[in-house]
């Protein structure tokens, strides 16, 4: 005589007794949990095409259903109104496996000859009737099962199989499953998307920003040559050409007091003092001609070389470290000093060679102009802590006391050093703003 089952295994198996009458319902408990754990692998394997997007997820979501049921027809549809935005609105699948869809899929086709079940169901999911979309339903060839979000009703996934297949309560629970996941999923795949485009939208408008800060940043590099052409053009006007002119004109004046042999240097002189002048006007004419933009800051450093420089003066440019743009106040506190810098050594160090060096770092830049003339570091710190007490005695003090007060304004560093190459070197550290750092 046979002992009563565990109960604990009865539960398992769904058998009271292992009498031989119940193996047939054994193997049928077996085949049954066996689909059950097959529909739960395609569940998990369709979910996982969230992040392909809302058509990827749907084909996985009826291809499981399919797959599970042996469907000869499998529908997805969401009723006119739910979900607004989410793309497809409906997806149908037939026994072989090919993808339908009157709209709104790329990879599907327009479906034709559908059955009118097929077809009936799916304009009552998409108008939204209340006796079809609530009710769930499980007979030997149909499956139905509401599509819910949130409590509320948006939809419908319904499956037909073959005579063959019959469905039962085990897969109606199945699709509950499949359909209450898919719609979580649905919606948190149109959110991906909606982010993956802001953040392409985003990228898009940086890059905007970065061009026009590119844009922005040669701009003013532009007007800052152009306002340094300017003033040495004035000057030249204003001071050197004047005084050519005016030694010429006294020149001329003498031409009666002198002796016929001193007459003929005379006539030299004022023939030179004349070229002068034209040379004069050349160099005004070609520094008030506008120039294109330059493309970088080191294009802009070998111009302001270029334009302090006496002829003969071997200059260089060496830039440094990741270049990036910096913004406009820091780029022209940069360009300022530098400028000031070439000024002070073409002025009083009589140099024969002068060296810039840029270089970009985590915190900002740092500068370096190194020239091999006949300054004296101490002698110049001495005339910055004059300048900086107010005791001017000298014009040019101004120009030390405007290159340190520029990178003090910008919380940087300013000192006057012995330089390597023999002469003085103007060093200085502009930090930039925290947001604009690497």
């Amino acid at each position: 005589m046979s002992s009563p089952i565990d109960p604990d295994l009865a539960s398992l198996v769904g058998l009271r007794t292992v009498k031989g009458g119940h193996y047939a319902q054994y193997r049928g408990s077996e085949a049954s949990l066996n689909r059950v754990m097959m529909a739960l692998e395609g569940i998990s394997k369709a979910l996982v095409q969230t992040a392909a997007g809302p058509e990827t997820l749907l084909v996985a979501v009826v291809e499981t259903v399919r797959t599970h049921l042996d469907a000869e027809w499998v529908l997805f549809a969401l009723a006119d109104g739910q979900l607004s935005g989410t793309e497809p609105r409906h997806l149908i699948a037939n026994g072989d496996g090919e993808i339908l869809a009157f709209e709104g899929v790329t990879i599907a086709t327009p479906p034709t000859g559908l059955p009118d079940p097929v077809l009936n169901r799916l304009n009552d999911v998409l108008r939204g009737e209340v006796t079809v979309l609530h009710a769930p339903i499980v007979d030997d060839h149909h499956v139905h099962v509401p599509v819910e979000l949130d409590g509320a009703v948006v939809g419908g996934l319904s499956a037909w199989t073959s005579g063959d297949r019959r469905g039962d309560p085990s897969d109606l629970t199945v699709l509950r499953i499949l359909a209450g996941q898919a719609t979580v999923a649905l919606v948190n795949s149109s959110l991906f998307l909606q982010a993956q485009q802001r953040a392409e939208e985003l990228a898009e408008r940086n890059d905007e920003l970065v061009q026009t800060q590119r844009e922005l940043s040669a701009v003013q590099r532009y007007a800052l040559l152009s306002a340094e052409r300017a003033r040495i053009a004035r000057e030249l006007h204003d001071s050197v050409g004047q005084t050519v002119l005016s030694a010429g004109l006294q020149m001329e004046l003498c031409r009666g007091e002198v002796s016929p042999a001193g007459a003929d240097h005379l006539e030299k002189a004022v023939r030179l003092s004349r070229d002068a002048m034209e040379h004069l006007r050349g160099a005004i004419f070609t520094l008030t001609q506008p120039s294109e933009p330059s493309s970088s800051i080191a294009d802009t450093l070998e111009e302001l070389c270029g334009l302090h420089m006496p002829p003969g003066v071997d200059t260089s440019v060496s830039v440094r470290g990741r270049v990036r743009e910096l913004p406009g106040d820091v780029q022209h506190a940069v360009l300022r000093i530098v400028g000031e810098s070439l000024v002070n050594a073409a002025l009083h160090a009589d140099p024969s060679r002068v060296a810039v060096t840029l270089e970009y770092n985590s915190e900002g830049v740092r500068l370096r102009v190194d020239d091999d003339g006949i300054g004296d570091p101490s002698v110049l710190r001495s005339v910055l802590r004059s300048a900086e007490r107010g005791d001017i005695a000298q014009g040019r003090s101004r120009g030390l006391a405007n290159m340190a007060s520029r990178a003090f304004e910008h919380h940087g560093s300013f000192s006057i050093r012995r330089s390597r190459l023999g002469g003085v070197r103007i060093a200085a550290s502009v930090p930039s703003p925290a947001e604009e750092r690497p």
